[in-house]
């Protein structure tokens, strides 16, 4: 026994991939394997490599004991806990669609505080990668493991009586992450990831699309954390269907940022700073939704402890000369204006604001942050504005359009100040 026993793991150890399942009863049909593992792992594997291959064997064990669902937790959870990254990858590449024997695993070490916070980072990382993440374990094995199959585990430990207590920890990144993957299965199918998506409906008996299928999860998500109002008021107001166009994606965000902001300001606190941590990273394509939700609940919350983290990532999306965010960077910056200690990094912004102006803004801006404020414009800085602004005020089209929306008379103010080119304001010392 104990020569079959370390003859299966050498071969689940060359055989780097291992996800085909074959039959080998008088190994999987006994506990003395079971028990030899568990000795093997509590002595400590002899080359990390081996960790990946023991990960595949407990699985195929389980699989071949299904009434004996906790008997190798232990050497489970000491896999995991040393080389976590080795363990979550090798489980969503052996068990892409988390079948019986891998949901078993996966509550193991997702409800064990040994294992819990590592675990969930890891499939964190997993679910925000599309369409798929990339990393290689310790036997040498380079597959990708696409984004979707982190987003079935979430499933299926949503629909758990208990959910383990780390999906609530991790909310905010969980809320982020699949709206960020409901963009991107919305925008671009793999047929790869498309093929693998067939499997799952057939598993799981799933007549859903994989960006319908994001939705539910978050969906769950948000019924976890008794926000199911937020559920069914955005379906009211056909949030959900919107969510699921490229185009109208960003105006679903907002809207869904709306419904926390009334649901529970706590968590939409939570969401917001997950939020600004990831915007002062690079995020292709995904950046114009995360700026939507941000600009719409600014204005609700107490903004004392990270005002100069707004202004360094508003100023950074600012300096990237996006003008299809522009609209986004503006809503933002509005609330910003009654916090004297960042008036003086927002006057720095004033160049880059000009170009991005449109007609339809112009004098919006302008009458919030001169006329109804009060605050006085240094000299140099009028003469400029007055030099980008004017040609506007002379364009027959742009007052057509304004005075549509009853804009005329503020625009007259605007044009009075700019005008007079600095006169009436204190000059810089």
């Amino acid at each position: 026994m104990v020569g079959k026993f370390m003859k299966r793991i050498r071969e689940e150890e060359t055989s780097g991939m291992g996800t085909v399942l074959r039959a080998y009863p008088p190994i999987f049909k006994t506990n003395s394997s079971a028990a030899l593992l568990d000795m093997l792992v509590e002595e400590g594997p002899s080359s990390p490599k081996q960790v990946p291959a023991m990960v595949r064997y407990i699985h195929q064990w389980l699989m071949a004991n299904d009434s004996a669902e906790h008997r190798l937790d232990k050497a489970l959870l000491n896999l995991t806990r040393a080389q976590p990254d080795d363990a979550v990858v090798t489980l969503l590449r052996v068990a892409p669609s988390c079948d019986r024997a891998a949901m078993a695993m996966w509550k193991t070490i997702m409800c064990s505080p040994r294992t819990a916070e590592p675990v969930q980072l890891i499939l964190l990382d997993v679910l925000g990668s599309w369409p798929e993440h990339s990393m290689c374990t310790s036997d040498g094995d380079q597959t990708g493991v696409f984004g979707l199959t982190a987003t079935v585990v979430m499933w299926k430990i949503l629909q758990e009586p208990r959910v383990p207590r780390v999906v609530t920890l991790y909310f905010p990144h969980l809320f982020v992450h699949l709206l960020f993957q409901v963009f991107f299965s919305t925008e671009e199918m793999p047929e790869e990831v498309d093929t693998f998506w067939k499997g799952c409906q057939e598993e799981h008996g799933l007549a859903t699309s994989p960006n319908r299928f994001a939705v539910q999860t978050l969906q769950s998500l948000l019924c976890l954390l008794q926000c199911e109002h937020v559920v069914v008021s955005m379906e009211g107001k056909r949030g959900w269907d919107t969510l699921l166009c490229v185009d109208t994606h960003h105006s679903a965000v907002a809207l869904l940022a709306g419904e926390m902001r009334h649901a529970s300001r706590p968590l939409c606190k939570r969401i917001f700073c997950c939020l600004l941590e990831m915007l002062s990273k690079e995020m292709p394509y995904w950046d114009f939704p995360a700026l939507a939700f941000l600009a719409e609940v600014l204005e609700c919350l107490d903004l004392r402890e990270c005002r100069d983290s707004i202004m360094d990532v508003l100023s950074w999306h600012l300096r990237r000369e996006r003008a299809d965010i522009g609209s986004q960077l503006l809503r933002a910056l509005v609330p910003l204006r009654d916090h004297s200690p960042l008036a003086e990094r927002m006057w720095s912004l004033t160049e880059r604001l000009t170009e991005l102006l449109q007609v339809r803004v112009t004098t919006r801006l302008l009458d919030y942050l001169f006329l109804d404020n009060g605050a006085p414009i240094p000299s140099p800085m009028a003469l400029q504005l007055a030099k980008v602004f004017l040609p506007l005020f002379d364009n027959g089209k742009f007052w057509e359009e304004t005075s549509k929306r009853g804009q005329s008379r503020k625009q007259v103010q605007v044009a009075s100040s700019l005008t007079s080119s600095g006169k009436d304001f204190p000059r810089e010392k």
